[in-house]
C-alpha cells in the first residue's frame, strides 16, 4: 500500500499590518496552507507554536511549513508569536522539505535554515512542493484561493481558542489599489501588484463554511482598504468605491448570524475624495457589522513634505474629513456599549524627510481632533520597519518615545473618557488573564479595549461590566450587575466611593435586602445613590 503524503503546518501566530493571526485570531494563511495540502492529495497536520512549546512531538511529513513573524509587533495579552530563536530551533527539527512563510521569510538570517522561503504565497509553495517536488515564488490563482480556504476551513477546530473567543480573519483581496503609483514607501502590499478581488459569493461561502463549523466571530481584515473593495481602479488614485459590492458582501455575511463582524483598514483619501460613495459604504458597515467596529486610517504623518517624499495615502485634511464622517455615521452607541463604527489612526515615525517639526504637526493634528470633540478608538504609533527599502535616519529614538508618550498621556485617556464614560455598560467582555488580584478581559473584535477588573473573576467566560475608571489605554470596570451579597471583599472595595473601610463594613452587614440596608451600612446617602445602578441584592 502506498503511504500517503503528509504536510505539517506550524502556526507561529503571524502579526502583519493587513492580517492578524495571534490568538484569539486565526490567520487565513494557515487555513489556506492546510487546504492546499489536502487539495494536493496529502494529509495535513496543524499544530500551534504553543503546542511546540509544550513539547509536542512533530509528526513525519514530506513538507513542513512554519508561518511566523511579526511585521508590526504589539503588546499581547495571552499568546506570544514565535520568536526568532524559536523559529531557528524549529528549523533544526522539522521533517521533510522545510518552508518558512510570513514576515519571518523576509529576514535574511533564515535563508540558511530553511529549504524554501515562501515570501509570496506559503500555501502555493506547499501545494507545488507536494505536487511537483519543487516550488517557485508565485501567487495562487483565484480558483486555488477559494478552494484551499474551503478545504482548510476545519483547521479552526484544532485552534486553542475554538469555539470561543476565536476570531476568523478573512481575506477580501490581495494587493494595493494604489499599486500603479508604487503605494506608500514602507508598505509591502504594492509589491503584490494590482488588486485581486475575491467575489462576494466566494467570501460569503467561506464564512458560511466556518459558521457551520461553529465559528461565530469574523474579521475582514486582510486588505489595505475595505472601503476600496472592488473599487474602480481605472478612476485613478484614490479609486472610486463600489458601495453595491460592499453592501452585497456584508449583507451576505450578516445573514449568517455572527456574534462579531468587524473590519480593519481604510484609506482616508478614498473617503474624503468620494464622500457620497464612501457614506454609502460606511452605512453598510454600520447596518451589517457589530458595534465596536474600527476602521484604521493610514495617515502615517501629518507633514505634507513627508507625504510627498513617501507617496503616502492621504493628507492631514483628508484624514480629518474621514474621521468626521466616520464619527457622524458610526457614532451611535450599539449593543456592545461602544459606538457602532469608529476611526483609528496610524502614525509611522522615521519616514524619509521627517523632522522634529513633522512630529509637531502630528501633535497639532491630534489636538485638532480633540478640539473638534471627535473620537479616535485607537492611535497606533510605531517606527518604520525597513522591509521594502532602507530609510535614512531622521528623528532620534528619544524623540520617537516623547511623541508616543504625548499620545498616551494627552490624547489616549481623553479619548477613552469620551468614548466610554463612567457608568457605561460594556457587554460580553471575555475574561482572559488574571494577574494577582486583577482580572483582564476584552470584548472580541478589532482592536478590543483592555478591561481591568480589580478583583479575581473566573477566567474564560463572558461577563458584562460597568466602567468605573480609565488608564491611558485601558479602563477599570466591575461586573454588572455586581451581586453585593455574594461578591468578594475586593469587589466591594472596587465600588466607586467605597474603599477598604466601607467595604469591610458592607461585608459584615451582609446579607442586605435592598438600598435602605446599603445606605445604612455606608452611612453616606450620596455614595449609596451612586451605587444604585451598579448592584443587585439577589
Amino acid at each position: 500500500m502506498t503511504k500517503m503524503l503528509r504536510a505539517l503546518i506550524v502556526d507561529g501566530y503571524v502579526d502583519e499590518p493587513a492580517c492578524l493571526g495571534v490568538p484569539p485570531y486565526i490567520s487565513p494563511q494557515v487555513r489556506a496552507a492546510v487546504g492546499a495540502a489536502r487539495v494536493a492529495g496529502a494529509e495535513a497536520e496543524y499544530i500551534t507554536i504553543d503546542q511546540v512549546r509544550r513539547g509536542v512531538q512533530l509528526p513525519h511529513a514530506a513538507v513542513s511549513l512554519v508561518m511566523a513573524g511579526s511585521a508590526v509587533p504589539g503588546k499581547y495579552l495571552r499568546a506570544m508569536p514565535a520568536s526568532g530563536r524559536e523559529v531557528a530551533a524549529l528549523a533544526e527539527r522539522l521533517p521533510g522539505t522545510r518552508v518558512l512563510g510570513g514576515p519571518a521569510a523576509l529576514e535574511d538570517g533564515n535563508l540558511a535554515r530553511f529549504d524554501h522561503l515562501a515570501q509570496r504565497d506559503p500555501a502555493a509553495a506547499v501545494y507545488d512542493l507536494l505536487t511537483a517536488g519543487s516550488a517557485k515564488e508565485r501567487w495562487r490563482s483565484m480558483e486555488e484561493w477559494n478552494a484551499w480556504l474551503l478545504a482548510g476551513a476545519d483547521t479552526v477546530l484544532r485552534h486553542p481558542d475554538f469555539p470561543q473567543p476565536l476570531v476568523a480573519e478573512v481575506e477580501t483581496y490581495r494587493g494595493c489599489v494604489r499599486y500603479a503609483s508604487g503605494g506608500c514607501s514602507f508598505c509591502v502590499e504594492p509589491m503584490k501588484g494590482a488588486p485581486a478581488f475575491r467575489d462576494e459569493e466566494d467570501i460569503i461561502a467561506e464564512c458560511r463554511k466556518l459558521r457551520g463549523l461553529g465559528v461565530t466571530n469574523f474579521r475582514l481584515g486582510a486588505q489595505t482598504c475595505i472601503v476600496s473593495y472592488k473599487a474602480d481602479i481605472s478612476s485613478g488614485d484614490p479609486p472610486r468605491p463600489n458601495p453595491q459590492a460592499v453592501e452585497r458582501l456584508f449583507a451576505g455575511i450578516a445573514a449568517l448570524g455572527p456574534d462579531v463582524l468587524h473590519v480593519d483598514n481604510a484609506n482616508p483619501a478614498v473617503i474624503s475624495s468620494y464622500p457620497e460613495e464612501s457614506e454609502a459604504v460606511l452605512k453598510s458597515l454600520v447596518e451589517h457589522c457589530t458595534s465596536g467596529n474600527v476602521l484604521a486610517l493610514g495617515l502615517e504623518c501629518a507633514d505634507p513634505a513627508v507625504r510627498e517624499a513617501n507617496n503616502l495615502n492621504a493628507s492631514a485634511e483628508q484624514a480629518m474629513d474621514a474621521i468626521r464622517m466616520i464619527n457622524r455615521i458610526g457614532g451611535e452607541v450599539g449593543e456592545s456599549g461602544l459606538p457602532e463604527l469608529l476611526p483609528g489612526l496610524n502614525f509611522i515615525v522615521g519616514l524619509e524627510g521627517e523632522t522634529k517639526e513633522s512630529l509637531e504637526l502630528d501633535k497639532a493634528f491630534l489636538r485638532a481632533v480633540l478640539d473638534k470633540n471627535l473620537i479616535l478608538r485607537r492611535i497606533n504609533v510605531r517606527q518604520v520597519i525597513p522591509v521594502r527599502r532602507e530609510f535614512p535616519p531622521t528623528v532620534s529614538h528619544q524623540e520617537f518615545v516623547r511623541f508616543k508618550e504625548f499620545v498616551r498621556e494627552h490624547v489616549d485617556r481623553p479619548m477613552l473618557e469620551r468614548m466610554v464614560p463612567q457608568g457605561r455598560v460594556l457587554r460580553r467582555v471575555f475574561t482572559e488573564l488574571r494577574d494577582g488580584n486583577t482580572t483582564f478581559g476584552r470584548q472580541i473584535g478589532s482592536y478590543p479595549l483592555l478591561v481591568g477588573i480589580p478583583y479575581p473573576v473566573e477566567v474564560g467566560k463572558y461577563i458584562d461590566v460597568k466602567v468605573v475608571g480609565w488608564g491611558y489605554r485601558s479602563i477599570t470596570a466591575i461586573e454588572y450587575p455586581l451581586r453585593i451579597n455574594s461578591c468578594s471583599l475586593k469587589a466591594l472595595e472596587a465600588l466607586p466611593g467605597v474603599g477598604r473601610k466601607r467595604a469591610i463594613r458592607l461585608f459584615r452587614k451582609r446579607p442586605m435586602k435592598g438600598m435602605s440596608d446599603l445606605a445604612a451600612a455606608l452611612d453616606d446617602p450620596k455614595v449609596a445613590r451612586e451605587l444604585e445602578d451598579l448592584v443587585t441584592f439577589d
